[in-house]
């Protein structure tokens, strides 16, 4: 038998804030894998604001969650006991593991993290996270060289990678996020062309003055507010992708339709939102191509990680009072 800590849910955070009382650390014991499976030791936990979704409930694209159930998320696992499983001992793989420190598996779900970099680098820009910045980048904003992309969120894991794939395309590149260092970080490390401190008030005039030719590709990953105010400058025939919401999940509900929609009409532009996983067959060939970029030196990525299984509640919180710097993960 092993023995493993697990996160159960214990609250449905639905309308207000995400509380330590809406997990519950319990202890239980594992069998050895049986035929085919696999014993992983989890490594580390990612963190993602759609996680605060699941828990209430609301995306109708993954099956409900239910309390008691143990939380969703991300993990990078090393395999430390095999019974003729998918992988080896001491592969490191990630997946859908859940908030526990050892799971059996038969493999399915898992994938191999690439040897040439950090397993961390799965988790992040090789991860879901780089996947949606590409798919939502390429599949729906359709850059072109010249192109001005204006980013909101721009410091976030998502959003930094955003900008730079734009960069690499050929675009000019503004990004909008939370305070000076986050907007220093935007220019100076991930090599954006500006960066604009929504907290600083006056957002929808700053936007005006850094792209007075009009905003070509609008990545949004906030909504509310500052979609609204990006949707003031947006050019003709521009391409508006909704990538989530971050300014919803602290109140639970969604927030108001934008003022400026009519926008979309005079510029004859296109607002669309998606699921990456809607291309999900294609995960491998993106992946190496993002490998490519990080090795080329031509993506950077920002991590930020926490310490300890027992401050995973903590940890996911911190998506959501911006206090998280790249992605957010949690080394076990």
């Amino acid at each position: 038998m092993t023995t493993t800590r697990q996160w159960l849910i214990a609250g449905c955070p639905r309308g207000r804030p995400v509380e330590d009382s809406d997990f519950e650390l319990v202890t239980k014991d594992l069998p050895p894998p049986g035929p085919g499976q696999m014993l992983l030791k989890t490594h580390y936990l990612g963190f993602d604001p759609a996680q605060k979704g699941w828990m209430e409930n609301i995306a109708d694209y993954v099956a409900p969650t239910e309390i008691g159930e143990v939380m969703r998320g991300s993990g990078i696992s090393e395999v430390v006991e095999s019974n003729g499983g998918k992988f080896p001992v001491g592969t490191m793989v990630i997946g859908s593991t859940g908030w526990t420190e050892y799971h059996l598996s038969d493999g399915e779900g898992l994938v191999p993290c690439d040897p040439a970099l950090p397993p961390t680098a799965m988790m992040s820009v090789l991860g879901t996270t780089g996947l949606t910045a590409y798919c939502g980048l390429f599949k729906i904003g359709k850059p072109v060289a010249g192109d001005t992309v204006l980013v909101s969120g721009a410091a976030g894991a998502t959003g930094s990678i955003v900008g730079q794939l734009a960069k690499i395309a050929g675009c000019r590149v503004v990004g909008i996020a939370g305070g000076p260092e986050k907007c220093a970080w935007l220019v100076e490390e991930a090599g954006y062309d500006a960066a604009i401190d929504y907290k600083a008030g006056g957002l929808k005039a700053a936007i005006k003055q850094h792209c007075p030719n009009g905003v070509d590709v609008i990545f949004d990953n906030v909504g509310g507010a500052i979609l609204d105010d990006m949707l003031s400058q947006i050019a003709t025939n521009a391409r508006v992708v909704i990538c989530g919401g971050i300014s919803r999940y602290e109140t639970g509900q969604m927030p108001a339709g934008p003022q400026n929609y009519f926008n979309l009409i005079f510029r004859r532009a296109t607002m669309t939102g998606f699921i990456v996983l809607d291309w999900a067959s294609e995960f491998p060939e993106i992946r190496k191509r993002l490998a490519g970029f990080v090795k080329g030196g031509r993506l950077a990525f920002r991590e930020d990680i926490q310490h300890g299984f027992e401050n995973a509640p903590q940890a996911m919180q911190r998506l959501f009072s911006g206090a998280n710097r790249g992605k957010q993960m949690l080394k076990l």
